[in-house]
């Protein structure tokens, strides 16, 4: 009941948007509401590296509230972060980028995604995207009054969108392809060859392309292609990335976008009206994060392909069949040998044995029959999650 002037309004589901009602929430955040609630549970849940930010991260943003560095910067991000940012790009990948007007700093790449959708969609506009893939690639479309168009992918084509896949699914109201690999939640890894084709066929077909390269440093004996590379992408890409994974920058929120004068302009109107800028600290402690060797990045990417090689062998010896990663810190075994639904899995393993994952189905139809296990956690909660779900499944076989 809320209370506004001499009388009372009761509220009611007409005030709520009509697109709001419809949109499900997120599959992953009903697991972790039920985790609150049960003790000595071993999360293979959250996205999310087990592994602090580094000090001298954690440092620079100190010394920056020491200096009194806690006013607005420009909308865009710093003029520092952003020059420090063109100089990784260009060393990384041959990319040059204006500091000016085609970067901007957002937080997180979940802005970034919003900001992109709502920069360059129309009502009914169509953005064509994999199943499954995140959680917010759909909905931040919908939210902006576009429309979704899934591309079923499966474990049997290593859960890679195609050129050939997409081709048929374009229309008149065809605005952008989105694609995220290293993919969450497969892991997944597209070779260079794909992107090639589904570049030609953006550039066919005068399509943007919306590229989430948010894992793009955690791949695992393959190499990483940036799409925006690729011959005549640079300005029809939308390149979006951030600090959250490689330097376990998660609660930071900090991240970019890369892309023409054009798409950055617009982007950052919108953003000048609903977040301002991305927090001072947090901007202060990603050029920290940019001026330092990779070694920490590499010591970490070690360390989750042997996490990697684990999970996947254990998820095969306890019966699950299991999808090799080839990026992330996913795993994304199949769990069709007990005949439940992901989430009906996923529930009663909760409860029975105090292990949490998420359905495969909270990315999209393509993911029942699949469970997503994050392995950015410490290899003994790993291995003793393994063995309870080895009781679990075996337990539940139906072979």
């Amino acid at each position: 009941m809320s209370k506004s002037g001499s009388g009372n309004i009761k509220l009611s589901q007409s005030h709520i948007s009509e697109m709001v009602k419809v949109l499900p929430p997120s599959g992953i955040r009903k697991f972790f509401d039920l985790l609150s609630s049960i003790e000595g549970v071993i999360s293979l849940g959250v996205g999310e590296p087990d592994y602090v930010t580094p000090w001298h991260i954690c440092e620079a943003a100190i010394f920056s509230l020491e200096k009194g560095y806690t006013m607005y910067t420009s909308n865009k991000g710093t003029p520092e972060l952003r020059a420090e940012l063109s100089k990784d790009l260009y060393s990384r990948f041959g990319l040059d980028y204006n500091t000016d007007d085609e970067l901007l700093i957002t937080v997180g790449v979940s802005e970034g995604l919003d900001l992109t959708m709502r920069a360059i969609l129309n009502p009914g506009d169509e953005v064509i995207m994999p199943d499954p893939c995140y959680v917010a690639y759909p909905a931040s479309a919908s939210l902006a009054g576009g429309v979704p168009v899934r591309i079923p992918t499966t474990e049997e084509n290593n859960f890679e969108i195609t050129a050939a896949d997409i081709e048929p699914r374009i229309t008149p109201r065809t605005k952008a392809i989105l694609i995220g690999y290293p993919a969450n939640p497969t892991g997944a890894v597209l070779s260079k060859q794909g992107l090639i084709e589904i570049a030609e066929l953006a550039k066919r077909h005068d399509l943007l392309v919306i590229s989430d390269e948010i894992y793009g440093r955690l791949v695992y004996g393959v190499e990483h292609t940036c799409l925006a590379t690729l011959p005549g992408m640079k300005d029809r890409t939308v390149l979006l990335n951030g600090f959250s994974k490689a330097y376990a920058m998660t609660g930071w929120r900090i991240g970019y976008a890369a892309s023409s004068k054009e798409i950055i302009g617009a982007m950052t109107k919108i953003h000048q009206y609903t977040i301002m800028c991305a927090p001072t600290m947090a901007q202060m402690a990603a050029l920290e994060a940019l001026k330092v060797d990779d070694d920490e990045v590499e010591e970490m990417v070690r360390d989750y392909d042997r996490r990697r090689r684990i999970i996947v062998k254990g998820f095969r010896d306890i019966g699950l069949s299991c999808f090799e990663p080839k990026g992330a810190f996913y795993a994304f075994p199949s769990i069709k040998v007990t005949g439940m639904t992901s989430e009906e899995f996923a529930e009663k393993l909760l409860w029975e044995e105090k292990v949490a994952v998420v359905p495969g189905t909270a990315f999209g139809q393509c993911g029942e029959g699949y469970l997503r296990c994050c392995y950015a956690t410490a290899l003994p909660d790993i291995e003793e999650a393994l063995k309870r779900m080895g009781r679990f499944v075996k337990k539940h076989s139906k072979k």
